[in-house]
């Protein structure tokens, strides 16, 4: 059980995956029939190796650099919770593990340890266009997209005009979208789950699409969401999207938490992590310094 205030408990979740490899083959038709004879075997170990991981604890912990097993540790051992109404971003890396997290949340994929306590209604805008058939109109893609993200045909007829006049693709909105730019596409797609009114929303990169104006118009509808009294889990590259949504941020790497805290400090100890890899110049004698007798420059860093 958890707190009546608590929307989301995440306790020492871990998730791993099996890497595929490639099949040898076999140059002569004699070692190809006993491949073919053996496959039935083969197959099945193949696949039960897919679900078992007897030799996960012989890796956990172990840096990437010496780790040679075909087991990826996309999350390990995660726990944190998000109270009701709460917004909170997840930062990191590419790879680091966010939206594996993310799945793991909506129920697409389920974790090999670990427990997840959920309360209220969940959403995810993790694939923005998922389920966009291009032989049908805008419309009745609206309609169909609207559905597969959980909303009930009486939801959809009354959000319909708030939902185009939102994209800006009224004009179009009878033309298949097949015909659509890229950039409409994403717009209407976006429109559709933007007008989700569940308790809990997962958003993934979404605020990546479209253009400058579209952006904008995305931002500040996700603030909307949030003073509503939505919990919100928020992952993004962009960080000034990240610092102006989310008063607390997760951090996390190669699928554990690093930090959780107040935003801007959390934000900066990402920034800050990377500047091992930065160009960087500093001049200690402020004689050699580039400048002049007004001022003088003491470092530089990109």
């Amino acid at each position: 059980m958890i707190g009546k205030d608590i929307a989301i408990k995440v306790e020492n979740v871990s998730k791993y995956y099996r890497i595929g490899y490639k099949e040898e083959t076999k140059d002569t038709i004699l070692g190809t029939i006993t491949d073919f004879i053996k496959s039935p075997l083969k197959n099945y170990r193949t696949y039960r190796s897919l679900y078992k991981f007897d030799d996960i604890d012989k890796i956990i912990g172990m840096d990437s650099e010496d780790n040679n097993s075909n087991i990826l540790v996309a999350s390990n051992n995660i726990s944190f919770e998000v109270k009701q109404g709460e917004v909170v971003g997840i930062i990191g890396r590419n790879g680091s593990g966010k939206s594996t997290l993310l799945k793991i949340l909506s129920r697409i994929t389920h974790p090999n340890k670990g427990r997840i306590t959920v309360r209220g209604r969940i959403s995810s805008l993790l694939e923005v266009g998922t389920g966009f058939h291009p032989q049908l109109t805008g419309r009745e893609n609206v309609y169909l997209n609207g559905t597969i993200l959980g909303m009930r045909k009486q939801e959809i007829d009354k959000k319909f005009d708030e939902i185009v006049e939102f994209s800006g693709v009224e004009k179009f909105l009878d033309t298949p979208v097949k015909r659509y730019s890229s950039g409409m596409k994403v717009r209407l797609a976006f429109s559709v789950a933007a007008h989700l009114e569940p308790e809990i929303l997962l958003i993934d990169e979404v605020l990546a699409v479209g253009d400058a104006e579209f952006q904008k118009k995305c931002l500040k509808k996700m603030e909307g969401v949030g003073q509503k009294g939505r919990t919100v889990v928020f992952v993004s590259h962009n960080m000034s999207a990240v610092t102006r949504l989310c008063p607390r941020v997760i951090l996390m790497d190669n699928g554990t938490v690093l930090e959780d805290g107040q935003s801007d400090q959390v934000v900066n100890t990402y920034l800050s992590a990377g500047s091992g890899s930065k160009a960087h110049r500093s001049w200690e004698d402020p004689e050699t310094a580039p400048g002049n007798e007004v001022v003088r420059l003491r470092s530089c860093s990109v």
